[in-house]
């Protein structure tokens, strides 16, 4: 008889997942993991690792809790603590890290994990004057966060224009470029 760990319940994925020792574990990505909070579920080895949502959801029942994935997620991005927003900032006379690449802060693409892969269905939200529509359609390339990717409209027929802006959403209308600026400049700011 194998034993498993105290069955704790519904669990609500945390908005930003971040750790800070790169074992990523059920209570990084969980509030109210409690027992299970240790459970190491992957490895992150560079600034984010993406887990398949899937996958997560399963390796949370195995260990007893159960996320509904109410957002429908596909996949969850975990980022490294210290170079998440919010993150603490050097005292003044501590060593700063070193500043990144001019090329790396033009291409933010280069360096960033994908959110969006090739033929992922895609929610692409349009914002104007305080109402959003929303369309589902197909990505026709592979994106991270602040990339513009094209997305066919599966109803359509059309091709959107769209800035990723993480796992499955995308953003187009006048709030994709804010979207991509925003993007630029956190990752300048890395």
């Amino acid at each position: 008889m194998a034993a498993t760990p105290a069955l704790c319940g519904p669990v609500v994925l945390k908005a930003q997942p971040v750790d800070s020792d790169g074992r990523v574990t059920l209570g990084d990505l969980f509030d109210g993991a409690g027992a299970a909070a240790d459970v190491q579920v992957a490895v992150r080895s560079g600034p984010s690792v993406v887990l398949e949502a899937g996958q997560l959801q399963l390796l949370a029942r195995q260990s007893g809790l159960e996320w509904s994935n109410p957002q429908g997620l596909r996949r969850v991005v975990v980022r490294n603590a210290a170079l998440s927003p919010g993150a603490a900032q050097p005292q003044a006379g501590a060593p700063a890290a070193a500043a990144p690449a001019a090329a790396a802060v033009a291409r933010p693409a280069a360096n960033a994990e994908r959110v969006i892969a090739r033929n992922d269905i895609v929610t692409v939200a349009y914002q104007v004057g305080g109402v959003t529509l929303t369309v589902m359609g197909r990505a026709q390339r592979n994106a991270a966060v602040g990339e513009p990717v094209a997305v066919l409209n599966t109803t359509s027929g059309r091709l959107i224009d769209a800035v990723a802006i993480g796992p499955g959403q995308a953003m187009a209308g006048p709030a994709a470029q804010a979207a991509r600026n925003a993007a630029l400049q956190q990752f300048a700011a890395r």
